[in-house]
């Protein structure tokens, strides 16, 4: 019986190693000298800048009926999947039907919007613009339900953008959660490394998801021998505690 209690202890001290805290997933947690969360650094927000092969879409507003007609098929609106939409060149500019070639690779969505306005305006006065970038999209793989997503508003943080996938699951690895970030035409993407349990990421480069971003979530290295949670770990304690009665009263009976 002694080494049965040695057993069941030894084991019921295996699987608490083994379960999910809330130091190990949650987050904004304050860094401190027992948890060694990292602090990360404020950074200002950097507008998104529209880069080759990007797609936009735009909708002109005029009261002049003959160009509203001409134009008709681009005057669909932005929020609609039926719009056309226009890419950018590997020259950084744009082909808009009656309009010479625009360069719009570096600008926000605002600035662009305004070049394209001042360049309908030399040929309808009256012309307003309303412009948006069509792919605008980030993407998640690894343990957090992979799939493409919509931004759907500026300036999404990484806490929305992974509430949208049903977040994290438990078995992501929340220390080293990663972005890939596709920089200028020909360039290396950019790695962006970091753990979004520490609330310093609040604000932090880290914060903000971009068009085109690629959220990697890696499993933990032991996951396989986690449980999800408390209840789960009593279920596991009860049935191998059966168990291992059952097979040593077998085999003292196997000996009488």
């Amino acid at each position: 019986m002694k080494s049965v209690r040695v057993i069941i202890v030894g084991l019921i001290a295996v699987l608490m190693s083994g379960c999910y805290s809330h130091r190990v997933i949650g987050y904004l947690q304050e860094p401190t000298k027992t948890n060694k969360l990292p602090v990360y650094d404020s950074a200002a927000y950097e507008p998104y800048r529209i880069r080759v092969n990007d797609e936009i879409i735009y909708r002109l507003i005029t009261m002049d009926e003959t160009m509203s007609k001409m134009l008709g098929t681009n005057n669909a609106s932005v929020n609609t999947q039926y719009a056309n939409s226009y890419r950018v060149y590997p020259d950084g500019t744009i082909d808009i039907p009656f309009l010479k070639p625009l360069k719009i690779e570096g600008l926000t969505e605002a600035e662009a919007q305004d070049t394209l306005r001042a360049a309908f305006r030399e040929i309808i006065p009256d012309a307003d613009v309303k412009l948006a970038l069509y792919n605008k999209y980030f993407s998640v793989i690894g343990d957090a339900h992979s799939s493409r997503y919509y931004i759907y508003k500026e300036k999404m943080n990484i806490f929305q953008a992974l509430a949208m996938t049903g977040d994290v699951m438990n078995s992501g690895d929340r220390r080293h959660i990663r972005i890939i970030r596709p920089q200028g035409d020909g360039e290396d993407p950019e790695i962006l490394e970091f753990d979004i349990r520490t609330n310093t990421i609040i604000d932090s480069k880290y914060y903000y998801v971009y068009p085109n971003d690629v959220i990697y979530v890696a499993r933990t290295k032991n996951s396989f021998y986690t449980v999800p949670n408390y209840s789960g770990f009593i279920g596991i304690i009860t049935s191998s505690v059966a168990l291992l009665t059952s097979v040593l009263n077998y085999v003292a009976l196997a000996f009488k």
